[in-house]
């Protein structure tokens, strides 16, 4: 399959899954004598929820087009392993409503452990696309920059253990746990910043 074709299709999946992500946030319905700007406030679980994803599958976007800039073809194992992750990423808008619905009451631990078992099994599958894609180089432009591949290797190192680690955390607190989920977001956003740097290189 030409790598083109690929990238379109996941592009897709990619911009129908945050779409879904807003779709997730009800209309509050007011009855006479309601305040809509406190029920507008009452929704604050949602806005976080839907930032966090959002962040997160826009950061996996932007992560999977860098992947792609190293690519020089792609083979069978490649592309059941890209359609693993693609799988995940549409996956996510329904652990994100979980976690909107349900974080900050009494099942908070079920929906936060499900939010993160999504989340630690969409990182397994970036990691493996990239470990398989680099291993002896079968897939890799001959020109790829080695400080640009060793970057990026650096970065998706600790995706599966601070997903994993975060999911835990929804055991003992759930609230915890969500914050943390933000958090690796906002890590990733600030560090896909250096792929490719010299000091992201061992």
């Amino acid at each position: 399959m030409e790598k083109g074709r690929l990238e379109t299709f996941a592009d897709g999946i990619f911009a129908i899954a945050a779409t879904l992500l807003v779709l997730e946030i009800a209309v509050p319905h007011v009855t006479h004598g309601g305040d809509l700007g406190e029920a507008l406030l009452d929704l604050w679980p949602s806005y976080l929820a839907y930032a966090t994803s959002f962040l997160t599958i826009g950061i996996m976007w932007v992560n999977h087009h860098t992947v792609f800039r190293q690519i020089r073809e792609t083979d069978l194992v490649f592309l059941y392993l890209n359609l693993g992750l693609l799988l995940m990423i549409a996956f996510v808008p329904f652990p994100t409503t979980l976690l909107a619905d349900y974080a900050w009451g009494d099942e908070g631990r079920a929906a936060a452990l499900a939010y993160g078992t999504t989340l630690t099994i969409t990182a397994v599958f970036f990691n493996s696309i990239w470990r398989y894609a680099i291993w002896d180089r079968r897939l890799l432009r001959s020109d790829a920059d080695p400080r640009e591949v060793s970057g990026i290797t650096r970065a998706y190192r600790p995706g599966i253990p601070l997903y994993a680690g975060a999911t835990l955390v929804a055991l003992v607190s759930p609230r915890a746990s969500a914050a943390l989920y933000l958090a690796i977001a906002l890590f990733y956003m600030v560090s896909s910043s250096f792929f490719g740097r010299d000091e992201a290189v061992a």
